[in-house]
């Protein structure tokens, strides 16, 4: 993996009259994590999109010397495709080519080899949430901008993202995650900033 940096220079948004963040600075270089938090409504899924360039903030600027990956809240699966097929499109969106045994591997990996054929409606959140650790484990991206990536994971699912998390950080990616679970274990002690 190339060296990869993500830079935030004093960004500032607001929500109508109501100022979300402002000042906000920070630098991710190859193998480093930030963990964003702060209550609901504090401006971490904005900050998020700012750094991913799909909200445009009211002052400051985002320098990203990487190819980037963002998932956002909501776990991005098509009812009507299945599992595999649902990660299949993911990746082409991302012009990923993965060869089947990797999909199979990745899909393996993240407890759904089972269930690869069945429609996404038919697996519970946290089932639909794997689809998005087997993307992350397959994606080439040097970035990671993951907005709750934890949500509707049980115990296993949080470590298969912990597990993949510290993969992806050893290969010298950088992540930027707003959460409020914890993700300090082992070496991956991401460096925090609370909004």
């Amino acid at each position: 993996m190339s060296a990869a940096s993500l830079e935030v220079r004093s960004l500032a948004a607001s929500r109508g009259p109501v100022n979300l963040f402002s000042g906000i600075s920070f630098r991710l270089s190859g193998g480093e994590a930030l963990c964003v938090r702060g209550a609901n409504g504090s401006g971490k899924t904005t900050l998020l999109r700012c750094a991913a360039g799909l909200t445009r903030p009211d002052a400051g600027e985002v320098q990203r010397d990487a190819d980037f990956i963002y998932a956002g809240h909501l776990a991005g699966i098509k009812d009507d495709l299945t599992a595999e097929e649902n990660l299949r499109f993911a990746l082409r969106l991302r012009a990923v080519d993965a060869p089947v045994p990797a999909i199979a591997e990745a899909l393996r990996a993240v407890g759904l080899e089972s269930r690869r054929a069945l429609p996404a409606r038919r697996l519970s959140a946290g089932q639909r949430r794997r689809i998005g650790l087997a993307r992350l484990a397959l994606d080439p991206a040097p970035l990671w901008i993951l907005d709750e990536p934890l949500t509707a994971l049980d115990g296993d699912g949080e470590q298969l993202f912990a597990q993949g998390l510290a993969r992806h950080l050893g290969r010298g990616g950088l992540a930027l995650i707003a959460t409020h679970h914890d993700l300090g274990s082992g070496t991956t002690k991401p460096q925090e900033l609370r909004l």
